[in-house]
């Protein structure tokens, strides 16, 4: 019997192509439904953009697949989300799969503060192609070079600078009690790469102390903006499984 999954992308790719080797990986096995982000529904960021509208209609969402409770995954802003999601509502939820979340919802700790102020300070002012090399060479170590753009944008790449700068606003305008965090008694798995900045042990740390069951893990060679395959290999994809209740690898359903 397969699982009913939603899976959540981040600011950048589209839901199918973010998940598309996950997804293949549990063909027959989950009930996979990709969700984009709401700040992508329209040419523009919505007037009035908030996160409470990204998680009001990710409860349409599941409720229109009929889904009471179903896995979360989620990637990078939509991690964030599927954090938010799952402090307002806990209980729909039988797991959480999450790789680098934006941010963590909520007051951050100082470490974080100073962080993200250093991060909207090198951004401010910046458009286009400047904001885009400008956010990817933020989230990585120092000694890694952010990938070069891809020859041909795709036709959806055009409206990305203004949704991440919204989404950047909407994580700090977004009103959320951490503690909500602690009634999330379903297991939660938080990957992430030793590539990416030092941010992600800060968020990873937090997290730690506020969700009562989670696992960690941090991957060898791996960056936030490294092509969804590398992430999403068959060591994380067998992590995954095992989070949602020990659903089979290919090889041991054959």
């Amino acid at each position: 019997m397969s699982v009913p999954v939603i899976a959540l992308p981040g600011g950048v790719m589209p839901a199918a192509v973010r998940y598309a080797p996950l997804k293949a990986a549990v063909d027959g096995q989950a009930d996979f439904h990709f969700k984009d982000l709401e700040v992508y529904a329209g040419d523009a960021p919505p007037p009035g953009y908030s996160i409470t509208s990204e998680v009001d209609a990710l409860a349409r969402f599941a409720d229109s697949l009929g889904l009471e409770r179903f896995h979360l995954v989620g990637y990078s802003g939509g991690g964030f989300v599927s954090l938010a999601f799952a402090g307002t509502y806990p209980k729909r939820l039988l797991s959480m799969a999450l790789f680098e979340p934006a941010r963590v919802p909520g007051t951050p700790t100082a470490e974080e503060a100073a962080m993200d102020s250093g991060f909207r300070r090198v951004m401010s002012g910046l458009q286009g192609a400047d904001f885009m090399h400008a956010f990817m060479a933020l989230q990585l170590r120092d000694d890694v070079e952010p990938p070069p753009p891809p020859i041909q944008q795709p036709s959806w790449m055009g409206s990305r600078p203004a949704g991440l700068a919204a989404m950047m606003q909407a994580f700090t305008d977004y009103p959320f009690d951490r503690n909500r965090l602690r009634a999330c008694e379903f297991p939660v798995f938080l990957g992430y790469g030793d590539l990416t900045s030092e941010f992600e042990e800060i968020k990873a740390s937090v997290l730690g102390r506020l969700l009562p069951d989670i696992r960690i893990r941090r991957f060898k060679g791996i960056h936030h903006f490294v092509p969804p395959e590398r992430i999403y290999t068959a060591e994380h994809v067998d992590i995954i499984r095992e989070l949602w209740g020990g659903v089979p690898s290919a090889v041991g359903a054959a």
